[in-house]
């Protein structure tokens, strides 16, 4: 069997998820736990055994001949239309299946031991496999349509995932919240599609790589945008941000899946997918530039000051998918692909590793009541750690040389202005990422009573209940929100690391976010990834340093501002907490403490102003305009014609001599006027 043949088998990928999911949804209750948590994730497994397959296969092929369509059936045929169920394996969706199905698969393993007990186990799996096949069928489509699908796809599954525990009030409205959200940017990539068929006369990736570089201008730069503001939306950017942090409410496997390996990695791959349109156009990637560079700051002071152990990874997130498109904007597109691969492997670590927390903890997501966990979960902390080392850009882990590759990228540029505001949003991240580890595995135990609350009968009393009423109340939502009173310590045991399933793949996790640099080494020769990536991109690559010394210093000025903020959150969170409510970068931070820990107050403007000025501007569009000027003018209309036909219909008496009447009366009035004329004349 030839490598052409194989790749025309590359639709297996997206199908054994598939069929996880069809199955879990038919039988799943009769499979029961934990096997139906074992059979999606052999599907997964499956599927990277031949997203591997599919790896070497393209790579037996000549670096010219890397991009393979394998066509199921034609799908849509309208006129000059023509598009067809197919899968383009090249390098960049291997690339990309790769990930999804290799991080995939140990998030599922995961998640046997996370949800094990829960009521809705096999749907939570059955979900958890379609959400994996849409964003398969998303990376590997062959045309912007059947992309479209799996775009759809995902969101769709981000609203039953989010939304899993839907008893809780505020994980119900996280997952409309993300729904329409998405919408918004959906829309944006649904109208580029029609100016695509406009300009090429076809949806096909083909006909974009051979065509793009010749419509006009403004063409290629109203599609770029709209196709950005999809991405913008997917990936939680500025502007279309707010879903993502609410979307913690889901169970922590969903946050790592969503965080990681699948929905919030799409933007990048839409951009890196369609760099021809963005190319053409020029101005779309000076605005994906800026618009990844503002994201990365602005959510990393969000970042600085919350509680929730789920909620700073979440901004740190948003802030982490802003170096990406800056790389992206920049024309760097195998550092944002590596950058995707890199944050894939530390982000899941930190999530995963945060869900072992809440899980030994009995549920608690608050870091103030935290403390000291090294001690009783080390397999977690050991994970924890190295991702805490990786995300804020220490050499030699992966995260150093993904975040030195895009600010390189944007320094030789030109473009300083980005550089700077990447340079201090790495210090930002040394310091929430810092604030977080020290609270959580460092200092003083906060997690139970001290002696002296223990002592007072009415206080353990009222912390025995409040453990009672915690426990028991299934609509109550663990997260916490910045401002929200700290709640009294509980926790009458130990805390307590994961079972086996939970613990591996945050050490496997772990291990590739040491070890993933080696993909993307700026030295020539050791630029795998870039190489790898030729065939998709062409020869274009980032600005590279004028000397080595130059590099060398950039570099060397990155990591030291990232060390800045670990010190500086190392002097302030060393010790733990003396008073679990009175966090230091409060009292430091002030009014802009507040301005930051309500994320600038983006979501209550749009709160306010969606439940005033625009809830009343849409009555008014509803009763006035709608009812009183358009259904009043046309009923107006029909009112007046029904008028004139109920006077008419009084003409037609059917009596014989008032019709010769009146045709008397109008032939003398016909004379009468025809002489008059005559006379005039």
């Amino acid at each position: 069997m030839t490598a052409r043949d194989l790749l025309d088998m590359v639709w297996l990928v997206p199908l054994l998820p598939l069929t996880g999911a069809v199955v879990l949804m038919l039988a799943g209750k009769r499979i029961g736990d934990p096997k139906a948590g074992w059979f999606a994730t052999a599907m997964m497994g499956l599927a990277f055994v031949w997203s591997v397959v599919m790896l070497f296969a393209l790579l037996s092929l000549p670096s010219d001949a890397r991009s393979h369509v394998s066509d199921v059936f034609t799908w849509l045929h309208a006129g000059n239309l023509k598009v067809n169920l197919g899968f383009l394996a090249d390098p960049l969706s291997v690339t990309w299946i790769l990930l999804v199905t290799g991080v995939g698969s140990l998030i599922h393993l995961y998640a046997i031991g996370y949800m094990h007990g829960d009521e809705r186990y096999p749907r939570f799996f059955a979900y958890f496999n379609l959400f994996a096949t849409a964003m398969l069928v998303l990376v590997l489509g062959s045309s912007f349509l059947l992309t479209f699908l799996g775009w759809e796809g995902v969101g769709l599954c981000s609203y039953l995932l989010i939304g899993f525990w839907f008893e809780r009030p505020r994980a119900s409205s996280a997952s409309v919240k993300a729904f329409v959200t998405n919408r918004v940017g959906d829309f944006g990539f649904m109208i580029a599609m029609f100016f695509i068929v406009g300009a090429l006369g076809s949806l096909d990736y083909t006909a974009m790589a051979q065509g793009a570089g010749g419509i006009s201008k403004s063409t290629a730069t109203a599609i770029a945008l709209l196709l950005f503001l999809g991405c913008i939306g997917k990936s939680a950017q500025i502007g279309l941000h707010v879903w993502l942090p609410d979307a913690m409410e889901g169970p922590t496997p969903v946050s790592a899946l969503i965080h990681a390996a699948t929905m919030v990695t799409a933007g990048v791959f839409l951009v890196c997918r369609a760099h021809p349109f963005f190319e053409r156009s020029g101005v779309a990637m000076t605005v994906v530039a800026t618009v990844g560079a503002l994201t990365a700051l602005i959510a990393g002071t969000v970042a600085l000051v919350q509680p929730d152990i789920k909620r700073v990874l979440a901004y740190s997130t948003v802030s982490q998918l802003g170096y990406m498109f800056l790389a992206a904007g920049v024309g760097a597109y195998s550092i944002a692909v590596f950058f995707v691969l890199a944050h894939a492997f530390y982000k899941a670590t930190l999530f995963l590793g945060s869900g072992t927390v809440i899980h030994g903890t009995e549920e608690t997501q608050d870091i103030r009541q935290m403390g000291g966990l090294r001690k009783y979960m080390p397999f977690t902390a050991v994970g924890f750690g190295i991702a805490w080392l990786t995300i804020v850009g220490l050499p030699p882990f992966s995260g150093f040389w993904a975040k030195d590759g895009v600010l390189a990228a944007a320094f030789y540029r030109g473009d300083y202005p980005l550089w700077v505001i990447g340079l201090l949003a790495a210090i930002l991240t040394g310091f929430y990422m810092t604030r977080e580890t020290m609270l959580v595995f460092s200092g003083n135990e906060r997690f139970r009573p001290s002696v002296a609350e223990a002592g007072d009968g009415e206080h353990a009393h009222a912390a025995a209940e409040h453990d009672i009423t915690a426990s028991h109340d299934i609509t109550a939502s663990p997260t916490v929100d910045y401002g929200m009173p700290i709640a009294p310590a509980h926790m009458g045991h130990d805390p307590h690391d994961g079972s086996p399933t939970m613990i591996f793949p945050v050490i496997v996790l772990a291990g590739l976010a040491i070890v993933a640099g080696v993909l993307e080494l700026p030295f020539k020769g050791l630029d795998f990834l870039t190489k790898w990536l030729e065939p998709t991109f062409g020869n274009k690559h980032a600005a590279e340093p004028t000397s080595f010394l130059s590099g060398f210093g950039l570099s060397m000025l990155a990591v030291a501002l990232g060390v800045t903020g670990i010190v500086v959150a190392f002097k302030l969170y060393r010790r733990g907490l003396d008073d679990p409510a009175a966090d230091p970068i409060d009292a430091k931070l002030g009014r802009l403490g507040r301005l930051f820990g309500h994320a600038w107050y983006y979501d209550e403007g749009i709160a306010v102003a969606v439940g005033g000025p625009l809830r009343h501007a849409a009555r008014w569009t509803a009763d006035v305009f709608d009812q009183k000027i358009l259904d009043g003018g046309v009923n107006g209309v029909a009112r007046l014609f029904g008028a004139a036909g109920a006077g008419m219909r009084k003409l037609q008496t059917g009596l014989v001599r008032q019709y010769a009447l009146g045709i008397a009366l109008g032939m003398v009035a016909l004379l009468i006027w025809t002489l008059w004329r005559v006379g005039v004349a």
